[in-house]
């Protein structure tokens, strides 16, 4: 795969290649994997998602292996050891909305029995395909993260603006962006 064409943004480093060609854009329906990109995009917020990346088995590690419903009942002691570990992104509000989030999560599976079937209503169960000729054509909001960052924010989710929402989109496959030359999108 190395000699393929690809989006440019992935081009830096091996990981990110492995990311762009392993994950980005591929259509997720698994809530566990669903809420590890939700935690990790909410965390992206502000930073490079090289950076996440580069830290992710660490938040894996930090985060209980991403399992939300472990994360919901965070108290203040492993807070404070998450607010200490320099493996992670250790902004007090972003791990205070982890918990929150999970919690957020979890209420949203009870209603509609999973957060797969809540997110993918939005696009009437199909991933959305763009067709960007260059990256300067892929948006960093649309109407429909705009929507979706609305919805979450009502229901109490933090760091969800429309931004982090379309990269989720984008990582989750919920929205494809390849750009037309790359090989993923053939």
């Amino acid at each position: 795969m190395q000699d393929k064409p690809r989006c440019t943004w992935c081009l830096s480093s091996e990981l990110y290649k492995e990311y762009h060609d392993q994950e980005w854009g591929t259509p997720v329906y698994d809530d566990a994997i669903l809420y590890e990109f939700l935690l990790l995009e909410t965390f992206q917020a502000g930073l490079s998602w090289i950076t996440i990346l580069n830290k992710r088995e660490n938040f894996r590690a930090a985060f209980d292996q991403f399992d939300y419903k472990k994360i919901a009942a965070y108290e203040d002691d492993k807070i404070l050891d998450l607010l200490q570990d320099a493996g992670i992104i250790r902004n007090k509000l972003k791990v205070y909305s982890a918990v929150t989030n999970a919690q957020n999560y979890i209420k949203i599976q009870e209603e509609f029995g999973s957060f797969s079937a809540y997110i993918w209503e939005f696009t009437d169960e199909k991933p959305l395909i763009n067709n960007p000729k260059t990256l300067k054509e892929v948006p960093a909001t649309t109407p429909l993260s705009d929507k979706i960052s609305k919805d979450l924010k009502k229901r109490g989710f933090k760091f969800v603006g429309s931004t982090v929402m379309y990269a989720f989109m984008q990582a989750t496959g919920i929205v494809n962006d390849h750009v037309e030359s790359c090989w993923k999108k053939s």
